[in-house]
């Protein structure tokens, strides 16, 4: 494309004859991936259209920049704390979290479930990588892989291993597979010597890692 080439030349100068224009503007070198100009492609439509506005697409997007697993970790501490609002949670999770001020976001159907001394879940997605960014953020890279997509249902004990969580023979495990209309969250065993602490210091032993059931939740002398 010429806008390369030009680019390209435009770097040589610089670099070999420091005449590049102080006033240019800054170009990125890096080339935008196929979704990356689709998503774009597909935003300034919308814009031009008058179906969104620039603003609102910024707003959106702060507010999903906005969403980490610090959110989660905050659920899970309550539900520690709270019996109450742990049956709740485990009733209707998008009504509990709404107690909190968290909204679920576009989630059609988001199901929490507890891991407990007999049964452990894990969580993924066998088709993409559906994950509950409302209240987990971004997901890591190994959740999206094809590899963990498939040996979690496979060899789910072996994927667990790898993570360096070694689960007893008696826990059953259990791997709940992610889709476009529902997604879970995993409330991690509580760690022990924690009576007593407040739902902030607990919400600092809980990991994203432990909400997607791949380790456990921090002890303190961990943090």
């Amino acid at each position: 494309m010429d806008d390369t080439h030009g680019h390209a030349d435009d770097h040589g100068r610089h670099a070999h004859g420091h005449d590049r224009d102080p006033h240019a503007p800054v170009r990125d070198d890096q080339e935008l991936t196929y979704f990356a100009k689709r998503t774009a492609a597909i935003q300034a439509l919308l814009v031009e259209k008058g179906i969104v506005t620039a603003d609102e697409v910024r707003r959106a997007v702060e507010d999903m920049d906005s969403r980490t697993p610090a959110l989660g970790a905050k659920v899970v501490a309550r539900a520690w704390v709270d019996p109450a609002f742990k049956a709740r949670l485990l009733a209707d999770a998008r009504a509990a979290l709404a107690e909190l001020g968290i909204d679920a976001g576009s989630i059609a159907i988001l199901k929490v479930v507890e891991n407990t001394d007999a049964v452990h879940h894990l969580v993924t997605c066998t088709l993409c990588s559906c994950y509950p960014r409302a209240i987990l953020g971004l997901p890591p890279d190994w959740y999206k892989s094809l590899n963990y997509r498939a040996r979690a249902v496979a060899e789910p004990r072996g994927v667990l291993r790898e993570f360096g969580l070694e689960l007893p023979a008696r826990v059953e495990v259990r791997v709940l597979d992610s889709t476009a209309d529902l997604r879970y969250l995993v409330i991690p065993r509580r760690p022990p010597e924690t009576e007593g602490m407040g739902e902030e210091e607990l919400a600092r032993l809980v990991t994203r890692d432990s909400m997607i059931g791949v380790a456990r939740a921090r002890t303190p002398g961990e943090v």
